[in-house]
């Protein structure tokens, strides 16, 4: 039987605001893959399924670390029981910033497979951060309210994805270019400034004070968290989710470019990709304030406030013209109408957000010019809670499990990593258009399980963590 852990309740809000800055820089890095990809592509003349390696080697290194994790667990007990999250989390972002630094010999000898080194590096840093820092959020105060916590800091973690391909592309493509032309600095240099950012987030985080969180439970070794089912379907709902994202994202540069749809050149259809992932960050936002304790009243008047300004701030920062963008808002009320209709229920609202996700892929698979773009571009407002909330609903009552079960959802993070790869060979074959059916039948899936938890899982509002400083 599992034992109730006692709270003490030391304050959250420094350590949110720094695990916050760490989610935005985490967000912001992960979505420049999205920028290399058509530069690599057309540097390394690769096609579209071999410019997906970028994707593998990021997303594949989450599955290899995970596994060594897990493995670690199972025979030796959980590592974060034994080192602390604290310490966890800092050695994720020094291994980032190692990974950061090797693209300085990859950009210099001009070698594809030093390329994805660099990117395995990088995401083994960052499946060390899947493991502890979302964890720790979820952590940080009562189990009921953490999905709006974690989908606070996600909606940072989508305020870097959305500037990166902006910001990112500007360095790329501009600023560090010679005469027009992208040159080994175009790479070289932006990683290495990710590079110095990250260490001196460690050094931060290293001095900040930050609660650490021990069971009071005998620490058991084994495959305990798979005994909870809601954990097992959720793994595959991460698989799925992560698959569906990052290769909508990976292609929506050269969707973009066809002469059927927008036929857009590259500097002006990064600014639509930094609307996708704003996208993100705007339901990130309206999803902590929905799922959260607040009010009916509050809610509805500070998630219009919320949508009104993240807009404004993601207006600010592509280059696009209001017209170009007024689509958008069309998707953002109707983002909000199912934030209301699920009624701050995680597990309801996963299953309307699927329904429409699915419905924008298949008018997008179906249609021609703006219509197939506008679509894809209105899932990054739908993609926004899915994470925090399978991800909370498949940890959901795990108790001294959560850590063991969180390396087994970043685990499956390995969809990132098989389902791009899968879709890009479809794209070669098919075309780009046919291979979103792949993230349609990802997000049918998760449908299901959203479907299975709203029966099931129910969150244990007693069931608390013991705080020791």
């Amino acid at each position: 039987m599992e034992s109730k852990l006692a709270e003490k309740k030391p304050s959250s809000v420094i350590p949110m605001i720094t695990m916050t800055l760490l989610f935005f820089m985490w967000g912001f890095i992960t979505c420049m893959n999205d920028i290399l990809i058509p530069h690599l592509k057309q540097q390394f003349q690769l096609n579209f399924q071999q410019s997906m390696l970028v994707q593998f080697a990021f997303f594949g290194a989450y599955f290899i670390g995970s596994v060594i994790y897990f493995m670690i667990s199972y025979y030796k007990g959980d590592p974060v029981n034994k080192v602390g999250y604290k310490k966890g989390i800092i050695a994720g972002v020094l291994l980032s910033a190692v990974g950061c630094c090797l693209f300085y010999p990859a950009a210099s000898f001009s070698v594809y497979g030093i390329f994805l080194t660099a990117l395995f590096v990088l995401g083994l840093g960052f499946t060390i951060l899947q493991i502890t820092a979302n964890a720790y959020v979820t952590l940080l105060g009562d189990e009921e309210g953490a999905s709006s916590r974690l989908n606070l800091t996600q909606a940072f973690n989508s305020f870097g994805t959305t500037i990166a391909p902006v910001l990112g592309g500007h360095l790329i493509f501009t600023l560090f270019t010679q005469n027009g032309q992208v040159t080994a600095d175009s790479t070289r240099i932006p990683y290495l400034i990710f590079a110095g950012i990250l260490v001196l987030l460690a050094i931060v985080i290293s001095q900040v004070k930050l609660p650490s969180f021990s069971t009071d439970a005998e620490e058991e070794r084994g495959l305990g968290a798979l005994k909870f089912p809601q954990l097992k379907l959720g793994v595959v709902g991460i698989f799925c989710y992560v698959g569906a994202e990052v290769g909508i994202g990976s292609l929506l540069i050269a969707f973009m470019e066809k002469p059927d749809t927008m036929g857009l050149p590259e500097v002006v259809s990064k600014n639509y990709l930094a609307l996708f992932w704003g996208g993100a960050m705007i339901g990130r936002f309206l999803g902590a304030i929905s799922l959260s304790n607040l009010a009916q009243a509050k809610k509805i008047l500070y998630m219009i406030v919320a949508a009104a300004v993240v807009y404004l701030v993601i207006f600010s920062i592509v280059d696009l013209t209001f017209a170009q963008t007024s689509f958008f808002l069309v998707f953002i009320v109707l983002n909000i109408l199912a934030f209301f209709v699920g009624r701050s229920a995680p597990a309801r609202t996963l299953v309307l957000f699927a329904v429409v996700n699915v419905i924008l892929l298949l008018v997008s698979i179906f249609s021609k010019g703006e219509m197939a773009v506008y679509p894809i571009l209105g899932i990054g407002l739908f993609n926004s809670i899915m994470f925090s909330n399978i991800y909370t609903l498949s940890i959901a009552g795990l108790g001294k499990y959560v850590s063991q079960g969180s390396s087994l959802l970043v685990m499956a993070i390995l969809g990132g990593a098989i389902l791009p790869l899968v879709q890009g060979s479809l794209a070669d074959s098919a075309g780009i258009q046919d291979s979103f059916f792949i993230p349609v039948a990802c997000y049918i899936y998760i449908l299901i399980f959203g479907l299975y938890c709203m029966k099931k899982v129910k969150v244990d509002p007693d069931l608390k963590v013991n705080v020791n400083h």
